[in-house]
């Protein structure tokens, strides 16, 4: 509209345009600005990741593929050493890192030498400090939506809680801007149905959607997945599932012939 800077747009009624004008049947509605019209952003502030956000997966007991899953980013698992990395197909780079046909980044373990063992235990502490805020918000938007069942639901920013479990047999949206933010507090499980989808819309950043999951995280086979996963428990991508976020958990991460992207900062 940078050519309409200045024009004015009404709206009115009337039996014809000049009854509309001359009786003042109208009303100014909106005037082109020069400069962009700021929209604040809609949800909590986001949860900060710290160095734990420099991982695709980052796990405290075990990441393990069954080949061949396809990983953007890096992979770590700490306290656990290297050997708890399984299915990868390991070369290693000196002592501090490794790599995979399976991912595209770097793999790394509690075991190696400095710096990266170093690294492992801030980003792991980093990763709980990350739980723990997401699981501290209060006062939701939105108090246990549809009863646990979010499938075929359109979902804006905002803070979600249950008390429950939750499950999405069915697709579901998150609609919203590039700065909107969504948390979701599940006290329970979290299970995405085979070949269900989560879907963004309108803008929606993977980087800022945050799952904090109390059970287990399972994103069943073909589902396709948005977002930032915080889990207490574990996380298991079953066959051909798909990811566009993170998985960092407190226990294990599982693949099975799954595609995981960390998402662009």
């Amino acid at each position: 509209l940078s050519a309409l800077v200045g024009a004015q747009v009404y709206i009115g009624y009337g039996r014809t345009e000049s009854d509309m004008i001359s009786n003042g049947k109208n009303a100014l509605v909106y005037t082109v600005p020069s400069t962009p019209v700021i929209v604040p952003p809609v949800g909590p502030a986001p949860v900060l990741l710290g160095t734990s956000g420099n991982y695709a997966i980052l796990a405290k007991t075990a990441v393990s593929t069954v080949p061949a899953s396809a990983i953007t980013g890096n992979v770590a698992v700490s306290p656990a050493a290297t050997s708890f990395l399984t299915g990868f197909s390991l070369t290693m780079v000196g002592t501090t890192s490794a790599t995979s046909p399976q991912v595209t980044g770097f793999l790394y373990g509690a075991d190696m030498t400095a710096p990266t063992s170093t690294s492992l235990t801030t980003a792991v502490l980093d990763m709980q400090t990350a739980y723990a805020d997401a699981a501290g918000r209060i006062t939701p938007d939105f108090l246990n939506l549809g009863a646990g069942n979010i499938g075929g639901k359109t979902l804006k920013g905002g803070l979600y809680t249950w008390g429950t479990s939750v499950m999405a047999p069915a697709d579901i949206a998150i609609s919203g801007g590039a700065n909107d933010v969504w948390i979701f507090q599940v006290a329970g499980d979290l299970n995405v149905s085979p070949n269900a989808r989560v879907i963004l819309e309108g803008g929606a950043l993977a980087k800022n959607i945050f799952w904090q999951v109390s059970g287990e995280v399972i994103i069943s086979a073909g589902a396709h997945f948005e977002g930032n996963i915080l889990s207490k428990t574990g996380i298991t991508l079953r066959t051909g599932a798909s990811l566009n976020g993170r998985a960092l958990s407190q226990t294990m991460v599982a693949l099975d012939a799954a595609t995981v992207v960390k998402p662009a900062p």
